[in-house]
């Protein structure tokens, strides 16, 4: 109690402080020093009725109030602007440009201007400039290494300045909006069994079919041509674009799947997520998502908030801003397609499509498989994420 007692006039003198400057003016050390001996002068002079004590109340009173009024002056005519942020992944850093602006006819000089970092990403960053000429602007950037996926908005920047005596301290906000996406990492992954034999447990005599139809013609298959990679089968090389560029191509041809799209759903619903678990499923969501694209698989992404997305950028979008115990959104039903489940709750398996598979982050191990009928696997922490989207079911 006593600790607390002795603390909170101190935390009352800086939340005045911080009012003085940001609605008035705040006296600096040798401000508030110089109001002292003005006003001990005023009571000297007031007792002794000597007239040069009086002068130098009032000239000491006058300095003041033109140091408080020209700091205020000063902030009048700046303007702060913030340049688009583009967006990075979690980890990258991040880049962030501001343009302090000097609308006035003339220089400003030793500003203090700090950015306040939207809540999540630490304390402000600060700087320095020493001078602005008239109709001129100054650039400051800094970056800053980003820690979580995650939509983060920047509101105001605040300038500062005790200029040019140095008695009084001023500080003015200013409106500089933006957005920084920062997207979820993307795992580098070199295979996926969850993927690559998606499909192929209901459906093995039709796609023994397509690969004998896939070798003998190409008639309506073909996607594209491209150059040949190492490890191409020779039966592919279109041997006249061949002869026509001087170079192998290849023809790139549909999937196996015969234009089957999956989709990568992420359970936003559940309320049985730890935030360290939901983090992994967004990585492995996006990390699969890209995997399927690199693999030129017909692949979406699905949440209960959103619905079904599908263009990268949106995917990117959606996962950096998505959130677990989400309310319900009847308009954004499951889809009927082979789906990838990431969840947290085993009893969610029980309303799957056909042909679907799951991930799961369970709290509790459980010993015995959750739902026989489906492939799936359960997540561990004790083995790496990436490691795990690898390995077969």
């Amino acid at each position: 109690m006593q600790s607390n007692a002795k603390f909170l006039p101190q935390r009352w003198g800086r939340r005045l402080a911080a009012w003085l400057e940001t609605h008035w003016v705040m006296p600096a050390f040798s401000g508030s020093l110089l109001l002292v001996l003005a006003v001990f002068f005023l009571a000297a002079a007031s007792n002794t009725m000597v007239g040069w004590l009086y002068v130098i109340s009032g000239v000491s009173f006058s300095l003041c109030a033109i140091a408080a009024w020209l700091p205020w002056r000063s902030l009048k005519s700046l303007q702060v602007r913030r340049l688009p942020i583009e967006p990075v992944a979690a980890g990258e850093d991040l880049t962030v440009t501001l343009e302090v602006v000097n609308t006035g006819r003339s220089p400003q000089t030793l500003l203090l201007v700090r950015d306040m970092l939207p809540a999540g990403l630490g304390k402000s960053q600060a700087t320095v400039v020493e001078w602005i000429p008239p109709r001129h602007s100054d650039r400051w950037q800094y970056t800053y290494t980003t820690q979580r996926r995650g939509v983060y908005r920047w509101q105001e920047v605040q300038v500062k300045t005790a200029t040019p005596l140095g008695l009084f301290w001023c500080c003015r906000s200013r409106s500089a909006q933006a957005v920084a996406v920062v997207y979820p990492p993307i795992l580098p992954l070199k295979r996926c069994p969850l993927l690559d034999e998606m499909g192929t447990e209901d459906q093995p005599q039709r796609h023994q079919y397509e690969r004998r139809s896939y070798s003998h013609t190409s008639t309506g298959t073909t996607r594209t041509l491209r150059p040949y990679r190492w490890g191409d089968p020779i039966r592919l090389v279109h041997w006249r674009s061949s002869a026509r560029y001087g170079e192998l191509r290849v023809r790139e041809l549909e999937t196996f799947t015969s234009g089957q799209e999956t989709v990568v759903c992420l359970d936003t619903q559940s309320d049985r997520w730890q935030a360290e678990d939901f983090e992994q499923a967004v990585i492995a969501a996006a990390s699969l998502y890209f995997y399927a694209r690199r693999r030129q698989m017909g692949i979406g992404l699905w949440t209960a908030a959103t619905g079904m997305v599908r263009s990268d950028r949106a995917v990117l979008e959606t996962l950096a801003a998505t959130d677990f115990a989400q309310p319900q959104n009847n308009h954004h039903v499951l889809p009927s397609l082979p789906v990838i489940w990431l969840s947290a709750n085993p009893h969610s398996l029980a309303t799957l499509p056909t042909g679907s598979r799951w991930l799961l982050w369970l709290s509790v191990p459980m010993d015995t498989p959750v739902h026989l009928d489906l492939p799936g696997k359960q997540m561990t922490p004790e083995t790496s994420l990436e490691k795990q989207l690898q390995l077969p079911i």
